[in-house]
């Protein structure tokens, strides 16, 4: 557990012990099991960062290709190799999907719930206002 931030103790006192009152917010989720075990099965903000990467914790990677490349799996597999070898085995995409276009909004940015959603097989809301 952190004491502190340096030279910033008031973010630390924000940051972790502000949303639940005497109970110190570590960022992860978690579940009991029946035989008492705890599991922790994610990041409560849904990133995490490993080699100085900010990464999903189920993490899908949306893949446009350029107009000559062709999708396959072996191209697939030599992509997760290659995540693997550049930010650490961590970081190997559960899977990797080969796409034309990417949700974005209005300011260019991706939109991660969107994705999320289609990964998650979910409804994706209301995305008219979004370019694609």
């Amino acid at each position: 557990m952190l004491r502190t931030i340096y030279q910033d103790p008031d973010r630390y006192l924000n940051q972790y012990w502000s949303k639940y009152p005497g109970v110190y917010l570590i960022g992860d989720s978690a579940k009991r099991d029946k035989d008492g075990y705890f599991w922790i099965i994610g990041r409560v903000d849904d990133v995490i960062k490993v080699s100085g990467y900010r990464l999903g914790t189920a993490i899908h990677a949306y893949v446009l290709l350029k107009h000559d490349a062709v999708a396959s799996p072996a191209l697939e597999e030599e992509l997760k190799r290659q995540f693997g070898t550049e930010m650490g085995p961590i970081a190997k995409p559960e899977e990797i999907r080969f796409v034309d276009q990417l949700p974005k909004t209005r300011s260019g940015k991706s939109m991660r719930r969107v994705l999320k959603a289609r990964a998650q097989g979910l409804s994706e809301g209301d995305i008219s206002t979004l370019e694609e």
